[in-house]
């Protein structure tokens, strides 16, 4: 299996990275505290900046939660996998053994078994086609979130400026009241923080993703070639293989009828011989009863006995 172009921790890896590039992100957030905390804590005029980079981080969580959940099940996916490379390798009778039911590999040598025991052609095509989109659904809400994640910073700035613009409408027609220069400043501001926050959680989430449909491509090719190189020689029925196998069976049969003629002769000898045997001893009990006859009638001389 040396050609086979397999990473078997590709996932392990990048949750590692994940777990590292977190890391380095809080320690950032914590040198800088100051600078956070005056752009997105301090003179906050309305809730405004602190709703929308919410939204975003939350909008970021989810999509990094099934990010996580789906890299734990492609490492899962890849030790079975392992298992069964390791199983075609030492050429054991179960190809199965220590590798989960549930895992892809799994189900897809009992689809192929099943097939075979049916007689039923093989399409490596359909099955590929298949798995791909059955595996597509996984990553759906990941792509979503980073087509749309981007978007809520263009959407807070937007919000943002139209904030500022009403601080400077209000500054324009009152030059005594000074809320409209704070609104200005602080619709200013949350432009800033929104943007800071989409862009940061974009690229981080963004990264990742790529790093979940590699995993995905790692997974799904290695598949493929272990059922194009291993499975489908084993399981697939060919109309050439069912033709072979079909006269093979009326050769079987041909020698079958060949032992059934030969067993019938010997029972038409068997029965000749015994028919033989019983005629020659029908002929000994004819001859004993003849012998006994003579002797009766030497008794009934020799004692002088009349006939009874």
């Amino acid at each position: 299996m040396e050609f086979l172009q397999f990473r078997r921790r590709y996932s392990a890896q990048v949750l590692i990275r994940l777990v590292i590039f977190s890391l380095a992100l809080v320690a950032i957030v914590f040198w800088k505290w100051d600078f956070f905390r005056d752009i997105y804590l301090r003179n906050q005029l309305t809730s405004a900046g602190l709703l929308i980079n919410s939204a975003i981080v939350l909008l970021f969580l989810l999509g990094m939660l099934k990010i996580i959940g789906t890299l734990l099940i492609y490492a899962r996916e890849e030790r079975a996998l392992s298992r069964f490379i390791e199983n075609l390798q030492l050429e054991r009778n179960n190809l199965l053994t220590a590798v989960s039911k549930r895992s892809i590999i799994a189900r897809r040598v009992g689809f192929m078994r099943s097939l075979y025991e049916r007689r039923a052609p093989v399409s490596h095509s359909a099955m590929a086609a298949t798995l791909v989109a059955a595996e597509s659904t996984r990553t759906s809400l990941p792509k979503f979130i980073n087509n749309v994640l981007i978007l809520t910073g263009v959407f807070g700035t937007i919000v943002s400026l139209s904030i500022a613009l009403l601080g400077a409408s209000n500054l324009l027609e009152s030059t005594v009241d000074p809320r409209g220069m704070g609104l200005v400043i602080h619709g200013m501001s949350t432009a800033l923080s929104t943007t800071i926050t989409a862009i940061i959680c974009y690229l981080f989430f963004g990264y990742f993703y790529l790093k979940l449909t590699d995993t995905q491509t790692n997974l799904l090719s290695a598949v493929e070639q272990v059922t194009a190189n291993n499975l489908v020689p084993l399981y697939n029925v060919e109309p050439e293989n069912v033709l072979y196998e079909f006269s093979g069976l009326i050769r079987s049969l041909h020698g079958l009828v060949n032992q059934m003629s030969e067993s019938q002769q010997s029972f038409d000898q068997a029965q000749k011989q015994l028919a033989s045997v019983v005629g020659a001893h029908g002929h000994q009990i004819e001859e004993l009863s003849e012998g006994m006859r003579d002797i009766r009638s030497l008794l009934r001389e020799g004692f002088r006995l009349g006939e009874r």
